[in-house]
């Protein structure tokens, strides 16, 4: 040992360590709660995406621009009421509502236009602004739910005097003579 060490050791020779302070110890943080209901949506959007009769030749996506025309109809007929051939005979706005009142409301409307003898109605479905992220959740449900009915012969956005990306335009089958 050098002469340094021995008057360092002298020097803290009656040192001794400090008492543990008293705090009390906390609790680990609460784990995040279970988003129940954001599983079940999800559980029904996954559900309901497997569900249905759309392939890839009844759907025709070119970017964002939805198209859909079913088994049998003429792409004539598609391009058709892109152009706007038909008259809108009753529109359906569906600004403000859930997916779960939209649901109802398209199925509702779909049914009366078709009683009523309807062939070319409007489905205003807003672009999404207002929603979270700022995306169209009813447009991309409608995307999905359109095809599924056995009513609906042709859909496809609507052309920027009746909407434009904020709307679809769809054709109905005619009516059943009796």
């Amino acid at each position: 040992m050098t002469p340094s060490d021995e008057e360092f050791l002298r020097a803290v020779a009656d040192v001794r360590p400090l008492d543990p302070p008293r705090r009390l110890a906390l609790r680990p943080p609460a784990p995040a709660p279970l988003a129940l209901q954001r599983r079940r949506d999800e559980r029904a959007a996954l559900a309901e995406s497997l569900a249905g009769r759309v392939s890839i030749e009844d759907a025709l996506d070119s970017g964002e621009e939805f198209a859909y025309a079913a088994d049998g109809v003429p792409r004539q007929t598609l391009r058709k009421l892109r152009r706007g051939h038909w008259v809108v005979e009753a529109s359906l706005d569906l600004h403000g509502q859930t997916r779960v009142e939209a649901a109802a409301s398209v199925a509702a409307f779909l049914s009366e236009a078709l009683a009523a003898g309807r062939r070319c109605v409007r489905i205003v479905h807003g672009k999404g602004l207002g929603s979270p992220n700022r995306e169209p959740v009813l447009k991309a449900l409608l995307r999905k739910w359109l095809p599924r009915r056995d009513e609906v012969l042709a859909c496809c956005q609507a052309p920027a005097a009746h909407g434009g990306a904020g709307a679809l335009l769809v054709l109905l089958k005619a009516r059943a003579r009796r």
